[in-house]
């Protein structure tokens, strides 16, 4: 074991009798006290499908961590439904959860000078908050995932929590009964597991393998399955190797290192906010990265997954085409990763996929050939203009019309937006404008699937543009813009859009423009004037003073000691 192991401090120090004392009233026995503390962070919760198996991969993992020298210590840490939480005030605290996430690891980790730690999530959130703290503490480290949920199925189609959502519009449009709304409702979710496309959990699992911080194949396994606690088992050795040999966190996160994640992001359709949480892990990380890095890497990297929310199939196809060793080793082959990027299990990349095939299988289509990939660019793209002089961010493949010019019609949340949809007053070419959702404007940059589902099931997700300063879940498809920065509440442009005013989205030429003049903007922005602050007291509150823009991650240790 090396003797750089920070928990000695506690184990062999000068005041060890006390603490000692302690650890033996935790289970301890003479032999222990020589051995490695690896906190093991659980984000359990039975308030979501997503986490409610995840206490399951804990006690394997511990399993794991003794067998191989360790003492596991576990300790809890919050989670936040996006899904149960969509469309409330609630939805306010998800990315805010992130913060809390990363904090409490890094507090439970550092206060107890723990030398390693294995962290477990499910939802959205889990990921990028447990890898803010990696990153920071840079302590032996390894993330788990809890798993993606298995598809619903309904008049044979596969279902996810999206299909609920969508259901919901088409309903209100009369486009189907209220006894088929809830035979979706009750069939989208069948069991446990994070949602089921390539939303924004097996988004950002996918990215956090592909970076090399998780097991190979373990991104893209289904909750329930036993390979699944398996792979968290093993995770419990490989980390505590990890913590023998002193390979840190930041000899894993690199700058080549999240190159590599955004390549595979591009690769398999991921969601919008796999670039809000990649700045924000790059800043724990200090890896230099802007918003313009993510629009050089879609402009090389191809489409090659054909999934949910604009494709067809479910993270658990993806796993049985061959996962995302078989994209990384189509895109490794391409000379779209850098293959001398170290992992978790001590390999680099190229030794990782070196015995996976070019090309997946042939008697399948969720994993494209590289001839014949579903779009030749990437799908995130950077847009800017005078509406957005810092980026916004869009997903620009698979819409049917990727320029739009039309009146912008105004809401000032999203509520008003959705009252509007459902009351069938939003037309063929209009362009929604959802504002005052930013990070410090929400506060929370709350995300948009309850009105862009809306828009989908009335019909009009080919005919009608949406831009905010707010997010969008990973579910989410169509003509839509989201992380508008500068932000309204800052008195970004988005704030002086009058309704009616024209607004051009023009995907091919990266531009979200308000079609004004010069003149005219700069009067409206001389008058304009902040709202006051919607939330004076508590986590809102202090979440709302502290947060950066989304540009820059929405992070909130950006300039502290600033101004």
């Amino acid at each position: 074991m090396s003797q750089n192991i920070r928990s000695q401090a506690i184990t062999q120090g000068v005041q060890r009798s006390p603490n000692r004392a302690m650890l033996r009233a935790t289970g301890f026995q003479d032999e222990d006290f020589n051995k490695a503390i690896v906190g093991v962070a659980n984000a359990y919760s039975t308030i979501t499908p997503c986490n409610m198996g995840l206490n399951d991969l804990a006690v394997r993992a511990q399993e794991g961590i003794r067998a191989s020298g360790g003492m596991p210590q576990v300790f809890g840490t919050i989670t936040v439904s996006d899904g149960i939480s969509m469309g409330t005030e609630g939805m306010k605290y998800s990315l805010v959860s992130r913060e809390v996430i990363a904090d409490s690891i890094e507090t439970a980790c550092n206060g107890e000078s723990m030398d390693g730690v294995l962290t477990i999530g499910g939802c959205d959130k889990n990921m990028p908050g447990s890898m803010i703290a990696i990153a920071r503490m840079n302590i032996p480290a390894i993330f788990v995932y809890g798993g993606t949920i298995k598809p619903g199925s309904y008049r044979e189609c596969d279902l996810t929590v999206v299909s609920s959502f969508e259901a919901v519009g088409a309903f209100k449009a009369g486009k189907i009964p209220e006894s088929e709304l809830i035979e979706i409702e009750k069939r989208a979710c069948p069991g446990a597991g994070s949602c089921g496309g390539m939303y924004t959990a097996n988004t950002m699992s996918s990215a956090f393998e592909a970076m090399g911080m998780s097991l190979p194949y373990s991104s893209t396994m289904s909750a329930e399955d036993a390979e699944k606690a398996e792979s968290a088992e093993k995770s419990g050795y490989v980390l505590v190797e990890a913590i023998k040999k002193q390979l840190l966190p930041r000899h894993i996160i690199t700058r080549k290192s999240i190159e590599n994640a955004i390549s595979v992001i591009m690769a398999i359709g991921g969601s919008t906010n796999a670039v809000l949480h990649f700045l924000a892990i790059a800043h724990a990380a200090e890896v230099p990265l802007v918003l313009d890095d993510f629009e050089t890497i879609r402009a090389r990297v191809p489409v090659l997954c054909d999934l949910k929310p604009s494709g067809r199939y479910v993270a658990t196809d993806l796993h049985r085409a061959g996962g995302i060793p078989q994209v990384m080793k189509m895109l490794l082959d391409h000379d779209l990763l850098h293959s001398d990027c170290i992992t978790i299990t001590g390999q680099t990349v190229a030794e990782t996929l070196k015995d996976i095939p070019s090309e997946p299988p042939a008697n399948q289509d969720i994993i494209r050939p590289w001839s014949k990939p579903m779009y030749a660019q990437g799908h995130l793209a950077i847009l800017k203009g005078n509406l957005a002089t810092e980026g916004a961010v869009a997903k620009i493949t698979g819409v049917k019309l990727p320029q739009i010019t039309g009146p912008a019609r105004v809401f000032e949340s999203e509520e008003e937006c959705l009252d509007a949809i459902l009351a069938d007053k939003i037309k063929p070419g209009d362009i929604l404008v959802i504002r005052y959702e930013g990070p410090k404007g929400g506060p929370g940059m709350r995300e948009m699937l309850a009105p862009t589902s809306a828009i989908i099931g009335a019909g009009l997700g080919d005919s009608v543009g949406l831009i905010t300063d707010g997010r969008f879940s990973g579910g989410t498809y169509g003509m839509v813009v989201g992380h508008v920065a500068p932000e309204a509440a800052v008195g970004g442009t988005i704030a002086l859009v009058q309704e009616g005013d024209s607004i051009t989205i023009d995907s091919p030429a990266r531009l979200l423009q308000l079609n004004i003049s010069e003149e005219e903007l700069a009067d409206r922005r001389a008058n304009w004037k902040p709202k006051p602050p919607r939330y004076t007291k508590g986590t809102l509150a202090k979440y709302a003073k502290l947060v950066a823009s989304s540009s820059l991650g929405a992070v909130t240790d950006l300039n502290l000691f600033e101004g």
